[in-house]
This record gives C-alpha cells, structure tokens and sequence, in this order.
C-alpha cells in the first residue's frame, strides 16, 4: 500500500508531501490546476521515461519518493530479496530529474535501473490512463485481459514453455539435416579443428611459447649486455667492483686489527666478495650459452602469428583458442551422428507436442468457462453504467496452423451490443468513444482485484460520463477502496463523494510565479469542495447543501 508521496520543484508543484491511508482517496481540482501530476508522479516512479520539461521552471532538479507498506505484498518482498535492496516490510522508491535531461533511481536508498523500478512497480500499483481504454481494441490485449482475469499464469506459461520449446527443437532439427549446408558445416568443422589442434595451446604452454619468443627475438642483446655487465663486475678495468671491493678490503683489514669492531663488517665484504664471484661467473656461463638460433626463431614467430591469425578468425583472445577446441569437437560429434540425434530430437519434439495438446486444451476449458463469466458480469456493469440492456460476449475461435503457439491454441474477440434488439459485433467495429470508456470501466470492475497489486490508481477514467451513471461509477469505485487501496482523478461530484478521504489541487499566482498547491480536505473542506464542482466559480447555499447530501449518501451506502 501507497502510504506517503513527496514531490519537490516538479512541474508547477513546488513542494508537496502527502500522505495516504487505506481505502479510496479522490484528487480533484480546476482544470489545468494538475491533478493528474501525482499519477505522472508515480508512472515515473515506476520507470516511465523522464524529460527536463518535468522540472520546474528555475530548479536544477526535481524530486520524486513515494513510500510503501509491504506487509500485504509478498510478491514484491521476494523480488527485493532476489535483488538484494530488501528492508523490512517497507520499501521507498526515489527518483530525482535534472534540468539538463539525466535520471537516477534508487529503492531503499540503493542505486537502481528502470528496469528494476518497472518490476518492483508492477507489484506496488496498477496506473489506469484516461486513454487507457484504447487499448482493448487490440486483440491481444483482450486474450491478455482475459487470463487475468483468469488467473490461470502457471498453466499459460507452461503453454508458452512447450510452445517455445517445440520451436527450438524444430531449429535443431532444421540445422541437423540441412543437407549440403551440413557436410560444409562438417568440412570447416574439420578444417578448423586441424588448425587448432595445431597451433593452440594450453595456458601454461602458451606462456612458455611466448617467453620463448621474446627471449630469443632479444638474444643479440642478451648476450651483449650480460657480458659488459660482466666486465663491470670482474673485468680487467680499474673501476671494476671486483678489484675495488679487494682494495676495500685491503683497507678495512688493516683497520679492523685497529678495531675489532670492525671485524664483522669486515666479514660481509668476505660474503660480498663471494656472491660477486658467483654472480660473474652466472652472468658468464649465460653470455656463452644464449640461444642465437634464428631458425628457432622463426619458428615460435610463426607460431604466434598463426595465433593471432586465428584469434582475429575466432573473435577470440589468444588464451581461449585451446578452450574452443572442446565446442567444436562437440558439435562435430553431433554433426557427424546427426542420425541418432535426430531420431532423439524428432522423438522429444513428438512427445512435447502431446503435451502441449494436453496443456493447450486446458487452457481453452479455462479460458472458455472464464470468458462467459465475464461476459455476464460486464453485462450486468454496463447496464448499471447507462447502458441499459448492453450485451458483452467473449468469442474464443481457433488459432490458424496446427502447430504449437505459445499463446495458446486459440484468439479471442469481445464481441458488444450497447442497445437491446440488436446482435453483438466486435468491439473495434461498432463501439463509440464515450461507449467504448464505459465499457472499458466495466471490464476493469470485473476484472480488477484478481491480482495482488496493493494500489489501483485511476486518472479520470469516469471522462464522459455523469449523472446517476457517474454515482454508480463512485461506487463501484468505493466498493474497490473497501478491498484494497484506490487512488482516482476525477472530475465529478458523484464520484468525489464516494472517497474514503479527499485531496484538492489548487493553481496560485504569486508574485508572477505560477505553483500548485495539494492539500487533503476536512469535512468542511469535501463540502466546499464538491459545491464548487457541482456550481462552478459561485458556490451558492443551495449548492452547499447539495454536496452535503452527496457526502453524508455516499458515508451511508
């Protein structure tokens, strides 16, 4: 449940923190006052896209949170686990928009993706545009509404799995017997694996190759340079460290019979002389011996360029050639045994397709028994809605082909008939705009409640429409409060008086600045409120005696 949104230099809204209870709360106000900012609000909490038209004029950046109560909300407490953002049974999704156009997100005070706000968001609240009802014209979303209504998402997506699956088995199989594509598959397998075997190497090899390669790329001056430091050592020049670590112990001799102090230092020139001796001689016996061998060289120089020849073939780094071998020798095995395979794959892909009937089939017992249910029960809304005598029916009609399809084996159509005497016929065909709203309410009447959304957010869905339709409508609406937390922009009295609680948008002008103001009413306030929407700019005695009547109705009922 929604239980508090903060909004800060968003739109024309400077500042506003609200908080929510249980139940249904309107939001009304004038027209253009924004009404409809605090769903904007939560649609971009959600993930929507952001743009720096949503910050405030003279603000560098807008602020968005809304904190929720998730103790009735286990789906959403397992997804923040798995995502590891979880704490406690409460959650705070965050968003701030710069004026330069960039977002971030955060839920529970940790970084987060849209992605990651779309899913959590899905499981928090349910946004109904006022456009919304465009959408069932599609006859996809009208198969979709109608397994949501059902409920049945384990067996549709077993559905879609064996459906898929089939699919896969189908590419294997394709790809299995292909023919003259096959044996040239075959034929580069074998190429390929030829050259790899001859070239890549293990990772410890490969390192020794390429330490080869530089040692003997760089033997020239190997040799060179370890015997000139060899003749710094214990050359025959003057300044050589060998002649001048004796003269140094020549000295030191002398003065340590001085000393005997110093005898100990005099004994690490003994331990250095030694170790010099023994470095010399090292450095000598390598200068003799360095690899000078060209050919060798050409050789791990070819090595490491047909290496890197086909690391650029493969896409691959040189340490993971050796690593390919494996995939490919696979794949070739199955290639080259393609007829057992095959029998397998043609075995399974039969066996999938038995159970997918089976799957399928009661998929379509589920779906037909729920789309007469439905269809009464729309039936019955859209006469309470004005529509008297308005007919709802739910055509399920086979899909075409005979294969698997992961929607399942059949298409659905809502077929209407808004006036008595006259047949149903699809909806895209004969619904007008302001019938089409009506029945889209229906359908989400019916419908709504069956998933475990804590929040329903309604943005003037009740848009053309009013009278005793608009009074049935509100409570239909309150009705939905009683089982779960609602949230309705709305423009008519009748369904304002129906609110459990009662926030008013209002637009000041102050000083040239334009900003919008959201406050929740007392009962004084509703009042007024609903006078103002019933008389326009005069609210009269008579008008607040009105509103009153609706208030204290719509509390009774």
């Amino acid at each position: 449940m929604l239980t508090s949104l903060f909004v800060r230099h968003f739109a024309v809204v400077e500042a506003a923190d609200i908080s929510f209870g249980p139940g249904l709360t309107v939001v009304s106000g004038e027209t253009g006052a924004g009404k409809s900012l605090l769903v904007d609000a939560l649609m971009l909490l959600a993930g929507a896209r952001a743009d720096s038209g949503m910050v405030r004029a003279g603000s560098d950046r807008a602020e968005l949170a809304a904190e929720f109560d998730l103790a009735e909300l286990p789906q959403a407490r397992q997804w923040l686990q798995r995502e590891e953002l979880d704490e406690d049974n409460s959650c705070q999704l965050r968003r701030v928009i710069r004026a330069e156009g960039s977002s971030k997100a955060w839920i529970n005070g940790r970084p987060a993706n849209a992605r990651q706000l779309g899913e959590l968001a899905s499981m928090l609240v349910e946004i109904h545009g006022q456009h919304e009802h465009q959408a069932l014209l599609s006859r996809t979303h009208q198969l979709a509404l109608l397994d949501a209504y059902v409920g049945h998402d384990e067996l549709l997506a077993r559905v879609r799995e064996q459906a898929l699956r089939w699919r896969e088995l189908g590419s294997r199989i394709h790809q299995l017997s292909g023919g003259d594509d096959r044996e040239q598959r075959m034929e580069l397998l074998r190429h390929e694996l030829g050259e790899l075997e001859k070239w890549a190497l293990p990772a410890t090899e490969l390192a020794e190759l390429e330490a080869n390669h530089k040692r003997l790329a760089n033997a020239g001056r190997l040799a060179e340079g370890t015997a000139g430091v060899v003749d710094l050592l214990d050359g025959e020049g003057e300044f050589a460290l060998r002649r001048a670590l004796n003269r140094a112990h020549s000295e030191l001799g002398k003065l340590a019979q001085l000393d005997d102090r110093l005898q100990p230092l005099l004994e690490l020139l003994d331990h250095a002389g030694i170790e010099l001796g023994e470095a010399a001689d090292g450095l000598a016996r390598y200068a003799e011996h360095v690899d000078l061998d060209p050919e060798r060289h050409a050789e791990v120089d070819t090595h490491l360029a047909r290496l890197h020849e086909l690391s650029r073939r493969h896409r691959l780094p040189i340490a993971e050639l050796h690593d390919k071998l494996a995939a490919l020798r696979a794949e070739l095995a199955e290639l080259e045994g393609a007829g057992d395979v095959l029998e397998k794959l043609a075995t399974e892909r039969e066996r999938l397709q038995r159970d997918y009937a089976t799957s399928a089939a009661r998929l379509s017992q589920s779906r037909a028994a729920a789309a007469a249910r439905l269809g009464d029960e729309v039936s019955v809304l859209m006469t309470e809605l004005g529509m008297a005598g308005g007919i709802l029916r739910i055509e399920l009609e086979a899909s075409a082909g005979d294969e698997p399809d992961p929607q399942g084996a059949e298409r659905c159509e809502l077929l209407v008939s808004a006036n008595p005497g006259q047949p149903p016929r699809p909806l895209r065909k004969v619904a007008s705009g302001g019938e089409l709203a009506r029945i889209s309410l229906a359908i989400e009447v019916a419908t709504l409640g069956k998933d475990t959304v804590g929040s329903m957010i309604f943005d003037e869905v009740d848009t053309g429409i009013g009278g005793a339709v608009a009074e049935v409508v509100g409570q239909k609406l309150r009705a939905l409060g009683d089982q779960r937390q609602v949230l309705c922009v709305t423009h008519l009295p009748q369904v304002a008086a129906q609110g459990h609680a009662h926030l008013r948008v209002s637009k000041l002008n102050e000083a040239g600045s334009t900003r919008t103001q959201i406050e929740k009413l007392d009962a004084a306030g509703r009042r007024d409120e609903l006078a103002r929407m019933l008389g326009g700019v005069e609210i009269t005695r008579e008008t607040r005696a009105h509103a009153k009547q609706m208030l204290e109705r719509a509390q009774a009922g």
